[in-house]
């Protein structure tokens, strides 16, 4: 018999898979989501290459040093507020007066947000009537607030308001819009009546919306604070960037704003926790 001879090939030995890091490109892809520690790592770059830009640009031989000091000068300026100038009541000063508005600005233009978002009636009436002021700019109303107000912290409240509260009516309306129609209609359908449906159904179905919109408006509030301070201000940030501005101090100046943003800042860290803390159900994935 002859001999069977085999004919299989011997097994090759397995490969190794090779893991190969991503492309720089593929950060680039439509939406696509990145991790949290490549969030800070560029916010660190951002910030870093601002600062650097801003140091060299100070230092250049074509930059007049007293009408651009560099960051150091900056924070040492930022510094002496604090520690020689009683700095701290200003700002105290204003941040009251932000909260203080904000707050009358909310209470204004949540209910009327509400009812006009809720009933195409109510926004038939008052949208005419909203729509064009969000168009005035705030400070036009500087010298009617003078003579009616005085030169008080009135003034500078009311300034505030009249800066974000005809937005905040046309995005609390677009939020309340954005409820469900089928949430409503199921509600009515078990007999809920209009006055529960609202407050029932729809002011909670928005909630989280009406916080996120807070969140965004109250940035341009703090936009508004400075030219709300620069007339007849014994206190506040805007008060001492005008009292440095006679005296050539550029370096308060920028620190002053530098103070703004800081501030903005941590109102909107401070948003951004309610929202996750209160809307729990909203970040379960």
């Amino acid at each position: 018999m002859a001999a069977i001879t085999s004919t299989q090939a011997p097994l090759s030995a397995p490969q190794e898979k090779v893991v190969r890091s991503p492309s720089p490109l593929n950060l680039f892809e439509f939406k696509r989501p990145i991790s949290l520690s490549l969030k800070i790592g560029l916010a660190a770059i951002a910030w870093v290459s601002f600062l650097l830009g801003w140091h060299f640009l100070a230092a250049a031989s074509f930059t007049p040093e007293a009408l651009l000091p560099g960051p150091a000068k900056v924070l040492g300026a930022l510094w002496d507020l604090f520690a020689t100038q009683s700095f701290g009541f200003d700002v105290l000063a204003s941040v009251k007066r932000i909260l203080v508005s904000f707050l009358l600005a909310v209470c204004i233009a949540l209910p009327l947000g509400v009812i006009m978002g809720t009933f195409p009636v109510a926004e038939g009436f008052f949208n005419p009537l909203v729509s064009p002021f969000r168009y005035l700019p705030a400070p036009s109303f500087v010298p009617l607030l003078l003579m009616w107000l005085g030169t008080g912290d009135g003034q500078k409240i009311a300034l505030l308001v009249l800066g974000v509260v005809w937005f905040l009516v046309t995005l609390f309306m677009d939020n309340t819009k954005g409820v469900r129609t089928e949430i409503v209609e199921c509600s009515r359908t078990l007999g809920a009546k209009r006055g529960n449906v609202v407050w029932r159904v729809i002011f909670p179905a928005a909630h989280p919306s009406y916080v996120d919109t807070a969140r965004q408006m109250l940035a341009v509030s703090w936009t508004y604070l400075v030219i709300a301070e620069i007339v007849a201000a014994t206190d506040g940030i805007g008060a001492m960037m005008m009292r440095a501005k006679r005296f050539v101090r550029v370096e308060d100046i920028l620190a002053g704003i530098l103070v703004i943003g800081i501030l903005g800042l941590l109102f909107d860290l401070l948003f951004r926790l309610i929202h996750r803390l209160s809307f729990r159900y909203l970040y379960r994935d």
